[in-house]
């Protein structure tokens, strides 16, 4: 397959070429798992792939995950943190991909990523931006002597800093406009939350932080009679957060939603379309499965991913849709849709998915790495590896907690098991060559 100009490659101003997906190179590209256990079969051919990936922004789309992936495959394959150092000089987005990688290696125990960033800060041009992407994720105690060098550096800006982090701690004043503070409604339980909802002198802010507070708890059909009123005061949008709880509800809100659908308001109407697609009958399968194949036939990578979640709905009875599927799961330069197909294809029952769930484990995605954590089979290269996830610091906060669950689920009791070392779970994993 030839991906010829598939994505737009800002560092050059020229149209950028993901390679064969079944190449190093474009498993790396993809941030595809099996790419990084290729890799670390071959580290030298991968080397210059690694390096190419951190200078040239090659994510299809911007929720594309990828810093994890290559700040790992830089310390797994022993590479030198060198050639990031020196990209730091880059312009501001060169800068940012190579600062984001070495705040990870640092994290990871490399001195000279975090000594590399902290003379950027002393003598770069972008200095402030590098400061406060390292003050939000390192210890403080790894920038406190900083201080003295804001202080001296700030007055040389432009523009004072807009965030207050780190900047408010060494006395530095920032131009962002004062936050006006409101009392979480996190402690409030579910009914006062669905009172402030449902009351008519409840301002468009207090229902916007109540149905934030709802998103993080089980969801509640008694949402869905309110659902009409919670549309901006003009008429013309539903309020901020709705159209997240309404999909949380699930089935739950579709009888409704055919009611919604007919509703005068457009943005009611769009809302129970929405839900109504979401939860596709029988009659819905041709279409759907069409709609994919029509995508494959055109290499549309963004939006295939809804059709998938829809098309999961319908279970075996979807099994037409199988092999695009796979198709898009084995291709797609989009990582973020990479779950969706994952998930669609277990839902519609796609045979012995081990080895993808396997692989899972080194992708790119958080998400992927999620969902491959509490699902993946329990080998001791599995387990080896998903005790990996759980220890590394460079791992998200929801992969290193499930992670941890997953195991102590797997031994009888919370300390690690004696599972294979990574030297070992890298190359063990996968049977595919």
């Amino acid at each position: 397959m030839n991906d010829e100009h598939d994505a737009y490659d800002e560092t050059s101003h020229a149209p950028m070429s993901y390679a064969h997906p079944d190449s190093v190179q474009g498993l790396l590209q993809r941030g595809r798992g099996l790419g990084a256990v290729r890799a670390a079969r071959d580290p030298g051919e991968a080397a210059g792939f690694v390096y190419d990936g951190i200078r040239r922004d090659g994510r299809w789309d911007g929720t594309d995950q990828r810093s994890v992936y290559l700040a790992r495959l830089v310390g797994d394959l022993k590479l030198s943190p060198a050639p990031l150092v020196e990209q730091l000089a880059g312009d501001e987005e060169e800068n940012s991909r190579a600062c984001e990688v070495l705040e990870l290696l640092a994290l990871a125990g490399s001195d000279e990523a975090r000594e590399g960033l902290r003379a950027y800060v002393r003598h770069g041009e972008h200095w402030a931006g590098v400061l406060e992407s390292v003050a939000a994720d390192w210890p403080a105690e790894w920038g406190e002597d900083l201080g003295d060098v804001a202080r001296a550096r700030i007055g040389t800006e432009e523009e004072r800093p807009w965030g207050p982090v780190p900047w408010a701690r060494w006395g530095i004043e920032v131009q962002g406009p004062p936050s006006e503070y409101r009392p979480s409604l996190m402690p409030l339980d579910t009914a006062e939350l669905l009172a402030l909802l449902a009351g008519e002198g409840t301002d468009r802010v207090t229902k916007f932080d109540a149905l934030r507070a709802l998103n993080d708890r089980t969801p509640t059909e008694e949402l869905i009679p309110l659902v009409p009123t919670l549309g901006t005061s003009d008429g013309r949008r539903p309020l901020p957060q709705l159209r997240r709880a309404v999909d949380r509800l699930g089935a739950l809100a579709v009888p409704a939603a055919h009611g919604w659908a007919r509703d005068d308001r457009p943005w009611l109407a769009e809302l129970g379309a929405h839900v109504i697609a979401e939860h596709p009958g029988p009659e819905a399968l041709p279409g759907l499965v069409a709609d994919l194949a029509g995508a494959w036939a055109a290499r549309s990578w963004c939006g295939p991913d809804v059709t998938a979640r829809r098309l999961s709905r319908l279970g075996p009875a979807a099994s037409e849709a199988l092999p695009y599927l796979r198709r898009f799961w084995l291709a797609s330069p989009h990582s973020y849709e990479r779950t969706a197909y994952l998930e669609a294809m277990a839902a519609i029952d796609g045979g012995d998915l081990s080895p993808l769930y396997a692989e899972s484990l080194w992708d790119c995605e958080s998400r992927t790495r999620l969902l491959a954590v509490t699902t993946a089979p329990a080998t001791p290269e599995t387990l080896a590896r998903i005790a990996d996830l759980r220890d590394d610091p460079m791992e998200t906060p929801e992969v290193r907690t499930a992670a941890g669950a997953r195991l102590a689920a797997a031994t009888d009791g919370p300390g690690r098991a004696s599972f294979a070392p990574r030297s070992t779970s890298v190359s063990g994993v996968l049977a595919s060559p």
